[in-house]
């Protein structure tokens, strides 16, 4: 039986590690952060100094580490692996990282005549603690093949994709997949709750139906519970995004609802739920929707009641939350388009200053005559670091020589609205 060096002890590696072990294999691991091998080092396995340490003595390196530069530093670093590997040592990475890396990987293998299969997995904790992890294999066959009893020693089922980097195409296009239905699910639990309906009874309707997914299965409860305990962290499902998002622009495919999702995460991450389970994804919808979306239905009955809505000072302060505005003066450029007919524009930029933003809209100001309905492109000062954004007049009041609008952002992006708010926010 082969020697087994394991690097890489967080969320999914400890488990993956823990299971070899049970398998009686021979054991040799490393953790960048201290302490992370104790357990396992309790179950029989030795605790190796560094990369290099580790793959001096050991036939099979298994990498399960959280990203490309942390990948760098374990292969490349001072103390890397790739500096001391024996020949005819095989690598096994089950890391989702960019398939651009996994194919280098392979190459500065193949340098030191050993073996390297990119090999990412299907599953989160539970399956990595049940040993049930499906592991999509990109490299040479025939190695996958030969090291297919050890994976299977972790998980229920290998599949062989393809040539080098193939195992993380299929990561990251399966993880795109997940990212979007994990959303889908909050989305439309927020829609349920929102609506006044039990979260445990449209949970049912969920699984039963048509909407049936293993995001459901996994995060359903947890999003009911608040449980948003680590399985698959928010942090992570956005890293995956970003890196499928790359991969999509180099195969030249469009991917709106994978923009869409990593626009998602990208709040979630910027609220600080990084760190969380991917389903504390739903706290975002639950600020927008006011209320936790496993409240009871009677709370959500009581909270909804046409005699709260009613009364006066509810009233007051709905429109006061929904009017809030934040004051602001800073400067920006305008470009204007009018049709001129025949298939044909016209165009031109004028000077103006956004005055204030609301949660629904902004407030220009410009000594230049413009049209209700107009379209218009913003253009931030360079410093802001902001993309164009479109806006439509909706509204015009004149003020002494100058003209304020009232405009609706359209099309905006969650990540755009995000970073305008940040920008605004450093302004005071």
């Amino acid at each position: 039986m082969k020697s087994i060096g394991f690097i890489g002890l967080g969320t999914m590696g400890e488990p993956m590690a823990a299971n070899l072990l049970r398998k009686d294999y021979d054991v040799l691991v490393y953790n960048r952060t201290e302490g992370k091998a104790d357990s396992l080092a309790e179950l029989g396995a030795d605790v190796a100094a560094s990369p290099a340490d580790l793959a001096k003595r050991v036939d099979v390196v298994i990498t399960m580490i959280s990203n490309d530069q942390a990948i760098e530093e374990v292969y490349f670093g001072d103390n890397g692996l790739l500096q001391v590997l024996k020949p005819n040592t095989t690598i096994i990475d089950s890391s989702t990282i960019s398939p651009a890396l996994a194919r280098r990987l392979s190459a500065a293998a193949a340098e030191r005549f050993c073996d390297f299969i990119d090999a990412p997995v299907t599953g989160s904790k539970p399956a990595a603690i049940d040993g049930t992890l499906l592991f999509m294999a990109g490299g040479d066959r025939e190695t996958v093949a030969e090291h297919e009893e050890l994976l299977l020693a972790m998980g229920r089922e290998v599949i062989y994709m393809g040539p080098s980097g193939s195992g993380a195409n299929a990561k990251l296009a399966h993880n795109t997949i997940v990212g979007i239905n994990a959303a889908g699910l909050i989305e439309g639990m927020a829609i349920a709750a929102k609506s006044g309906i039990d979260a445990s009874a449209f949970l049912r309707v969920v699984q039963g139906g048509g909407a049936a997914s293993k995001q459901a299965e996994l995060k359903g409860r947890k999003i009911i519970e608040e449980d948003y305990s680590v399985q698959f962290s928010l942090e992570l499902m956005l890293k995956d995004l970003k890196l499928s998002s790359v991969l999509t622009d180099t195969l030249g495919v469009s991917t709106p609802m994978l923009e869409s999702a990593k626009s998602l995460f990208q709040l979630g991450q910027a609220a600080g739920y990084g760190e969380q389970d991917l389903a504390a994804l739903a706290r975002v919808y639950e600020s927008w929707i006011g209320r936790r979306i496993g409240e009871s239905s009677a709370a959500a009955i009581e909270a909804a009641s046409p005699a709260e809505e009613s009364d006066p000072s509810y009233a007051e302060e709905s429109e006061r939350r929904k009017k809030a505005r934040v004051p602001l003066d800073i400067p920006l450029m305008m470009s204007i388009y009018q049709w001129e007919g025949d298939g044909a524009f016209r165009g031109h930029t004028v000077r103006g200053r956004l005055l204030d933003l609301s949660e629904d809209g902004i407030q220009i100001e410009s000594k230049s005559p413009l049209e209700k309905d107009m379209f218009i492109v913003l253009h931030f000062l360079q410093e802001s670091q902001l993309p164009p954004m479109t806006a439509r007049i909706i509204r015009i009041e004149r003020n002494n020589d100058a003209f304020s609008y009232g405009c609706l952002l359209t099309g905006l992006p969650l990540y755009q609205r995000l970073q305008l708010q940040e920008y605004i926010a450093g302004q005071h």
